[in-house]
């Protein structure tokens, strides 16, 4: 089993990076967080949580005290995220707010619904790669079950390798949770972490236009 990357190692939390098709709790497998804690030779606090079929950042906190801090700037929506995507359809809208309630489908998955009354909000913008295939930037400003994934096919272009929202068949679901910003005592934390450049996310790393998107706190959310 390789070693989990960490791309920070706080005086109170750790940030990781969390491979796709690695479980975030232990199920049949040793689960992320219980590997980085052997990994570490410490306990880890979970703050927040990715899909299965997610790569991207991970915070854990390293005391009690440092997971309730986190929590909270979590729960005030205080701890800005961005993720990556891609998509092999053409989207209803390139840029813009994804707005609406979510309702659960069928077979886990969930829809977005027309109403608002306690709506998930999502901003994208995107780009062409090549025809067939788009990259998003996507921030949540919400933390819904599936949001993202929801928001997409909510435009009829589902995530590339996302069969549970009708994407296309491939070797990994292409979302990956890709930038966080927040203040920590004080100090504005800023992390990104770029997917493996395997599979279709090199095209992404390709692009000329790509440059834009190095810092995403620089886009107009």
């Amino acid at each position: 089993m390789n070693n989990i990357e960490l791309v920070a190692d706080e005086a109170d939390y750790v940030v990781a990076h969390k491979t796709a098709g690695s479980s975030f709790h232990s199920e049949s497998d040793i689960g992320f967080v219980v590997q980085l804690e052997r990994q570490l030779g410490i306990k880890l606090y979970a703050v927040h949580r990715l899909d299965k079929v997610t790569s991207g950042l991970l915070i854990l906190a390293k005391s009690s005290a440092a997971a309730n801090g986190l929590s909270q700037l979590f729960a005030h929506r205080e701890i800005d995220k961005a993720y990556l995507a891609l998509i092999t359809d053409k989207p209803k809208k390139k840029q813009g707010w994804i707005k609406g309630d979510m309702g659960k489908a069928r077979r886990g998955a969930y829809k977005l619904l027309k109403t608002c009354d306690n709506p998930a909000l999502t901003r994208l913008y995107s780009m062409s790669l090549e025809p067939g295939l788009r990259a998003c930037i996507l921030k949540p400003f919400t933390g819904k079950t599936h949001q993202l994934r929801v928001a997409l096919k909510s435009l009829s272009a589902p995530i590339l390798g996302d069969e549970l929202y009708g994407g296309q068949s491939a070797d990994r679901v292409y979302l990956h949770a890709y930038a966080l910003r927040f203040n920590w005592q004080g100090v504005v934390r800023e992390y990104t972490i770029e997917p493996s450049p395997q599979g279709h996310f090199a095209k992404l790393f390709q692009h000329e236009e790509f440059a834009k998107w190095q810092n995403p706190w620089q886009l107009e959310w």
